[in-house]
């Protein structure tokens, strides 16, 4: 899976510390949602972000955002990216075209 997202300008900094130190409990939900490789890249120019994730089931993927400790990441994060109403990031899928295992 890979997704783009935006963060606001001189943010870029915060953002990784934040992710540095990313709460144990939401690292273990994500892992056993079946997350078994995650990276997000910064564009430095733009402040785009973009996100690629290995996952086994997306349905458990999907179910993330009913989570209680997500909501507060996503809480914890709005400060510095564009979101949702529900304070989820603004997160636009983004289609493969090409793979080379």
């Amino acid at each position: 899976m890979a997704f783009k997202m935006k963060l606001f300008p001189n943010c870029e900094e915060e953002y990784k510390r934040r992710h540095d130190l990313i709460w144990p409990e939401l690292s273990s939900l994500l892992q056993n949602a079946g997350i078994k490789e995650y990276s997000i890249f910064l564009e430095d120019s733009t402040g785009n972000l973009f996100g690629f994730l290995k996952v086994q089931d997306k349905a458990l993927i999907d179910r993330l955002p009913e989570e209680p400790i997500m909501k507060k990441w996503w809480d914890y994060m709005k400060d510095l990216m564009e979101t949702n109403p529900d304070h989820s990031p603004v997160s636009i899928p983004l289609r493969e075209v090409f793979y080379m295992p």
